[in-house]
Parts: C-alpha cells; sequence; structure tokens
C-alpha cells in the first residue's frame, strides 16, 4: 500500500507541475504585416517616401538597344577591317545602353525642393576605323594592328544631377538654350542641323506667372575647348514662354562669353488636333569673332550656342499619332551653310513601357569649309536606326 501511494502521489505530483509549466508557457504571436513602402503621390507616380523622412523618391530609367547601317550617328557610317584581309567594308553600328534616374521632392517653407539625376553607359562599337595598336616583339619588331569598328565599354556620362529650391536650380543640367525653348523633334537623330550644344553646370532660375506666362534666366559654365568659360565671366541664357491649349510661343537668346557673340531661336508650337503636333523653329547667331583665325582658340564658326553653319538656320516638323500605340514623327532642317537634313520615323508601342522605333536620316552637306560638323565623308548621306527601348 505504501509503494502504490508512493507511485500515485508522485503521478499526481507530475500532472500538477505539467500543468503549471503549461499554463506558464510563452504563446509567440503571428507577426503583423508591416508597410515597408508608403506611397507618395504629391509629384506624380512612382513616388515613395524614403522611410523616416518627409522626403519622396521615385528611380525610374531605360534600357535600350540601337541597330544602325548605312551612314549613321555622326554621319561618318560603321566602318571595319575584313579579319581575312584586312579590306575596309560596313558592319552594323550597335550600342546598348542602360540608364538610371532618380527623382527626389520634398515640401519645405521655401517651397519645393527637387533633385534629378541621369547616369548612361554604353557598350558598343566605337567606329574607330583608320586607329591602329601596335606591338613590338623580343627583337624589337613593331606589328600594326588595325582597331577597325571594335566594339566594347564606352563611356560613362553624367547627363543630370542638379538642385531645385522653388525656382533656383544649381548643378548639372542641359542648357536652358535649349531645355526652355525645347528640342527639335521626336525624331533620334536631331540634331542633322545643330541647334546648340547641351552639357553644362548652371545657376538658374525659373518664374511661372500661373497664367500661361514662364520666364528662365540662366548662368552657365559651357563644355568642351570652345565652350568652357574662360574667366569668370558665365554664358548667359534667357527665355521667354507664353504657353496656352492651342500650343506655345517661345524665345532664347544667349550670350556666349568666350567670344562675344549672341545667339537666339524662336520657335511655334502647334497643337492642330488631338493626333497632330506641329513646330517651327528659327535660329540667328552672330559669328564675326567665332569665325576669326587668329583667337587664341578658333572655333571655326561654331560656338557653344550658335552650333549651325553661318548666320542662320531653321528646323520644323511634328508628330502624327495614328492611335494610342503608333505614331510617325519628321523633321526637317537647313541652315545658311546650305547643310539639309530630313529625319522620320515610325514608333510603335509593343507593349506599356516597350517601344520600337524605326528611323531614316538623310543629311546633304553644304558647301563652306565649316559645314562638315558631322564628319560625313560625302555630299548626301543616307542611314537608318532601329531602337529598342524598356522604359521604367
Amino acid at each position: 500500500m505504501n509503494i502504490k501511494s508512493l507511485l500515485l502521489g508522485s503521478a499526481a505530483a507530475l500532472i500538477a507541475v505539467s500543468g503549471a509549466r503549461a499554463a506558464d508557457a510563452v504563446t509567440v504571436a503571428e507577426p503583423e504585416p508591416a508597410e515597408y513602402v508608403k506611397i507618395c503621390d504629391v509629384y506624380g507616380s512612382g513616388y515613395f517616401y524614403i522611410p523616416g523622412t518627409e522626403t519622396c523618391l521615385r528611380i525610374g530609367g531605360y534600357v535600350r538597344y540601337d541597330i544602325g547601317v548605312g551612314d549613321v550617328g555622326s554621319f561618318d557610317g560603321a566602318k571595319s577591317h575584313d579579319h581575312e584581309d584586312g579590306d575596309e567594308q560596313d558592319t552594323f553600328y550597335k550600342n546598348a545602353r542602360f540608364t538610371l534616374k532618380t527623382w527626389t521632392g520634398q515640401e519645405t517653407e521655401l517651397g519645393t525642393l527637387k533633385t534629378y539625376t541621369e547616369t548612361r553607359f554604353n557598350f558598343g562599337n566605337r567606329n574607330g576605323f583608320g586607329a591602329v595598336s601596335t606591338t613590338t616583339d623580343a627583337a624589337g619588331t613593331v606589328t600594326v594592328h588595325p582597331l577597325g569598328n571594335a566594339a566594347g565599354n564606352k563611356n560613362v556620362s553624367l547627363n543630370f544631377a542638379w538642385i531645385q529650391l522653388g525656382g533656383l536650380r544649381v548643378g548639372k543640367d542641359e542648357s536652358a538654350f535649349d531645355t526652355f525653348i525645347g528640342y527639335a523633334g521626336n525624331v533620334i537623330q536631331d540634331t542633322l542641323v545643330p541647334y546648340g550644344d547641351f552639357d553644362t553646370n548652371v545657376v538658374q532660375y525659373y518664374f511661372d506667372a500661373g497664367n500661361g506666362f514662364s520666364a528662365v534666366l540662366s548662368l552657365e559654365e559651357g563644355s568642351g575647348v570652345v565652350g568652357t568659360i574662360d574667366s569668370y565671366v558665365p554664358h548667359v541664357v534667357g527665355g521667354l514662354k507664353y504657353t496656352q491649349g492651342w500650343g506655345a510661343i517661345t524665345g532664347v537668346v544667349a550670350y556666349d562669353a568666350n567670344y562675344e557673340e549672341v545667339a537666339g531661336k524662336v520657335r511655334l508650337d502647334v497643337n492642330a488636333t488631338d493626333a497632330i503636333s506641329l513646330f517651327i523653329m528659327a535660329g540667328y547667331g552672330t559669328d564675326d569673332n567665332l569665325s576669326d583665325p587668329t583667337w587664341a582658340i578658333p572655333a571655326g564658326g561654331r560656338g557653344f550656342y550658335k552650333q549651325w553653319s553661318g548666320n542662320w538656320a531653321v528646323w520644323g516638323g511634328g508628330t502624327y499619332k495614328f492611335n494610342e500605340k503608333t505614331s510617325f514623327n519628321l523633321q526637317v532642317s537647313a541652315d545658311d551653310g546650305k547643310n539639309v537634313g530630313v529625319a522620320a520615323n515610325i514608333a510603335y508601342d509593343i507593349v506599356p513601357g516597350l517601344t520600337v522605333t524605326a528611323e531614316v536620316d538623310y543629311l546633304h552637306l553644304g558647301d563652306d569649309s565649316v559645314s562638315n560638323w558631322t564628319n560625313a565623308d560625302k555630299e548626301n548621306s543616307v542611314g537608318g536606326l532601329l531602337r529598342f527601348q524598356r522604359s521604367f
């Protein structure tokens, strides 16, 4: 009886202890869903709040692939050396590009604080036809190797990196001589007759009256040997614009501080119908100093702003939308140096974010000594481009 009582008592004690431990066990709660990204729709679609801040961020860009035939790009064609016998022959122009873009926005007591950056990475033909490399063996014999049209990683470029508070913008941008008045149509090769250089650091102020009138004043550094300022005096660009539902009228004037010359452009944009938009733009610039060969750095008639040949140039064209997915784009241009360019393409949106563009370009080379800015090696050049672009 004593052993039996002892066993029963022990079992009862174990059950009691087990029950106590079960009552004290920690129950792990299911994790609550967390909102890691908070949408910010103040500045448009695609923005989200950077966690822990009041700053809205958008990340985007595109991946692009170009295939060119004939006279393309700078209109010197894509040429290579045959690997068997070394003869010159035509070949494709190819270029792949990845572009990364970022936007930020934040409201402050002094207005909206914004930034924008754009960086481009390229791989493709260098079109180095005529360039050579050399190797020397142990005996001292030098061998020349033509580089031809070798493909490889090319330039990485910072195209935009600016800060804007209210109407004040500082940093890396494209010249207001082009951005404020607008680019020359929706074609790939829109500079068959050039309408101004692009890359520059800026200090500029935008003013929007809210009734269709806007203005810009931009102090610019320029770029390149001819274009970069050589003193504390900046290039200066000023512009006025009037915009309504029918279109816009815009004018810009630029002062080239290096060569003390002035250039200007005026533009008319017309929304003819829901499907048709048209534009015409004319430019005029002085070039006495730009054409003077006695200057320390001769410009050959073309400065940072007046890049066309001679004093005047004109660009015109438009877009016709067949439907929501397909559009036809055209640009015709000419200048005082008797250069004439025609670019036409059809752009088709296969699916949202993926566009294929097929373009044909023609350039008639002028007959004066400064006309050939494109490196074209014949009087009439024709080329074609097929572009695939995924934008996100």
